[in-house]
């Protein structure tokens, strides 16, 4: 797998800079076939053998693949205040400096999962390592490790009404803070896909997905209009698509549609649902890289994805924001019009006679 903001910058680079190069030359790209082992995966021994008629035996395989596969996952409980009884047993024992740290981690949950070791140790007057050292004194390995418990305790009590409560209460008594605090929230997100690692998980995207024959582009509730948009964008560039946006048993009818050349565009936020591992569960089947598009790099199924593309949905546990997602997937779609300029401008042209027959 891929991840855009780990030590495997440097790899997804480097599997990306074909790309990028064929994007600056303007031309088709044989060169991508190296593409395809760009850390492609498949179920192990054992793993779904699944067909895809039945929407409920590929929900049960993939959920007991998850499980079976995830010592840590089928071992989770719920952090109902677990962490919080953590902080306070371990308190006494710990120093000044260190205990304000844990206190805060405990007492601002939200912010510290939007948070870097450094922002939490600016914010505190303090030095980034002994911000890691409260987090491996409360016996996580790393601030990771305690943003994924911390993300299964919240994401129980998370519903649209709790997350828009939360909003309102951070954001300011007045609509003018409402504005800002949606503006800021879409600077930081942008920001992000600026950086080194966010242009790599970019380019790592496109080398994904560029060698397909087709691309299947998954989202459901407000995720549905995104894999909408995308699938048009594709087909307007010259690209085959599939869109993959129902739910429950219909999506077993779309799923049939998946073939061993395509490749899919998941969109998926927060936990997992049971369509959400079906269609990583199908794709793993058949084989199929998987661009996984969502905030996160910790959760179990971005383990399974072939690249995972990170774009903040705002502000962790408040209202979701989608402006930055779809610039990640625009500047994916025309990354991949890039690296086929010839095809992409022939399809345009057919689209633009077919309206002249439809008239205005």
């Amino acid at each position: 797998m891929v991840r855009a903001s780990t030590n495997s910058t440097m790899e997804a680079r480097n599997a990306a800079s074909a790309v990028g190069h064929a994007c600056t030359q303007s031309m088709a790209i044989p060169i991508l076939p190296a593409a395809r082992p760009l850390g492609r995966t498949r179920f192990p021994s054992g793993g779904i053998v699944a067909l895809a008629t039945d929407v409920n035996v590929i929900v049960e395989n993939a959920t007991s693949w998850f499980q079976t596969g995830h010592p840590r996952l089928a071992e989770a409980k719920p952090m109902a205040d677990e962490f919080g009884d953590t902080v306070r047993r371990l308190m006494p024992s710990l120093s000044p400096t260190v205990a304000r740290v844990a206190g805060y981690l405990d007492q601002n949950r939200a912010t510290v999962l939007a948070s870097s070791a450094q922002q939490i140790a600016t914010h505190l007057a303090t030095s980034d390592a002994t911000v890691i050292r409260a987090v491996q004194a409360l016996g996580f390995d790393g601030l990771p490790d305690l943003k994924q418990a911390l993300a299964a305790g919240l994401d129980g009590r998370r519903t649209p009404a709790t997350d828009m409560r939360r909003t309102l209460a951070e954001v300011g008594a007045t609509t003018g803070d409402a504005i800002d605090a949606v503006l800021e929230a879409h600077r930081e997100g942008m920001e992000a896909l600026r950086t080194e690692d966010g242009r790599a998980g970019i380019l790592a995207a496109v080398t994904a997905l560029h060698p397909a024959t087709r691309i299947g582009v998954f989202g459901i509730g407000p995720s549905a209009h995104l894999a909408r948009y995308v699938a048009i964008q594709l087909t307007r560039s010259g690209r085959q698509s599939l869109l993959l946006d129902a739910t429950g048993w219909s999506l077993a009818d779309q799923l049939l549609g998946l073939h061993a050349d395509d490749a899919v565009i998941l969109l998926a936020y927060g936990k997992p649902y049971r369509e959400v591992q079906a269609v990583m569960g199908e794709a793993h089947r058949l084989g199929l890289p998987v661009v996984l598009v969502t905030d996160t790099e910790t959760s179990t199924i971005a383990r399974k994805a072939t690249v995972v593309l990170l774009a903040r949905r705002g502000r962790a546990n408040q209202v979701a924001l989608h402006a930055t997602t779809l610039v990640a997937l625009e500047a994916v779609i025309l990354g991949l019009a890039a690296a086929e300029r010839d095809t992409a401008l022939r399809q345009l042209a057919n689209l633009d006679r077919l309206r002249k027959l439809i008239g205005s």
